[in-house]
């Protein structure tokens, strides 16, 4: 979506397919993709040109087109996609030949391609887009939302953020307006929060579309489990969920937290945090990733590793 706070959308999809990716992580040796254990151990040896996380059993994985792996490192849907993302909802998004679709965990269509872009299943729904307008389909392929929209978001907790002339609402799964389009910029449903941009500045609505936290920062990100980064003055800190400040902006940018701890940015680099503020991993990383079960993945000279909540190395950059 445009307007979405896409890099919001971005941690909380990267922290989502990482929580279901359940026990083996994507690492990169000598340029070429393998997958480790939580223990650190080598247990598929890098060979792919792109790798996924494991989703449902499946990872996708590049060997010229885009195919899919089990955890033994067998392939059982041969490269044949110019792309492809993690399976959502029981089926997966593809593209082939600039058409989109979908497939099941057999490595058949269950949606043939034919859409102009499309986003993943989440909650029996799917946004697609035709002849540049966005609507929904169900896992069978039927239209239930008229494409209408200039962007559409996933569904989450019941809701999916969609965009009219320039202004973002709400709609349920029926395709019923919920929420009015009327805000500058959007984010999806957390906590039963979502972020909404008004006259340059941020601030949280509940389901009815009743403003909870006014419109008051410069950027937000999505709430988990009561705190949300929010950025003020140019530098990000965390609030609860009336807009108080509880941890005070100092960082120069933040992700939301995740297993107790959230990355966070000072100095140029990232580091971890508890919900006191106090950091429990110092900043030392180029680019660092949520928590998901008991690991994060960071990056350091171009190199990616994996650390444990208390800041040690399961799997070194310099591998």
């Amino acid at each position: 979506m445009k307007q979405l706070n896409l890099l919001a959308l971005l941690f909380a999809t990267l922290s989502a397919l990482q929580a279901r990716a359940a026990t083996l992580y994507p690492v990169l040796v000598s340029d070429r993709w393998g997958y480790i254990d939580k223990s650190g151990n080598l247990a598929i040896n890098p060979q792919f040109e792109r790798a996924g996380p494991f989703v449902a059993g499946l990872a996708e994985v590049r060997l010229g087109k885009w195919g899919y792996i089990e955890p033994s490192g067998k392939i059982v849907i041969n490269p044949q996609f110019d792309k492809a993302d993690s399976f959502a909802g029981g089926l997966a998004l593809v593209e082939f030949a600039g058409r989109y679709g979908y497939i099941n965990p057999d490595g058949k269509y269950a949606i043939n391609p034919q859409f102009d872009d499309a986003k993943r299943f989440v909650e029996n729904r799917a946004p697609i887009k035709l002849n540049r307008r966005w609507g929904y389909i169900d896992k069978t392929g039927t239209t239930v939302i008229n494409t209408q929209f200039e962007t559409a978001a996933e569904f989450s907790e019941g809701l999916a953020a969609i965009e009219l002339s320039d202004r973002f609402g709400y709609i349920d799964p029926t395709g019923n307006m919920v929420i009015n389009p009327q805000f500058d910029a959007v984010g999806q449903f957390s906590d039963g929060l979502a972020a909404i941009k008004m006259n340059r500045r941020w601030g949280f609505i509940d389901k009815s579309g009743k403003i909870l936290i006014n419109p008051q920062f410069e950027d937000v990100r999505p709430f988990v489990k009561g705190l949300a980064p929010a950025k003020l003055a140019r530098s990000w800190g965390f609030i609860d969920e009336t807009g108080k400040l509880v941890v005070n902006p100092q960082f120069e940018d933040a992700a939301p937290f995740s297993e107790g701890l959230a990355a966070v940015r000072m100095g140029g680099r990232w580091g971890f945090i508890d919900k006191s503020g106090k950091f429990v991993v110092n900043p030392q990383f180029d680019e660092a990733m949520s928590f998901s079960d008991g690991l994060a993945r960071v990056k350091l000279s171009r190199k990616i590793g994996y650390i444990n909540p208390a800041g040690k190395y399961v799997w070194n950059p310099t591998n």
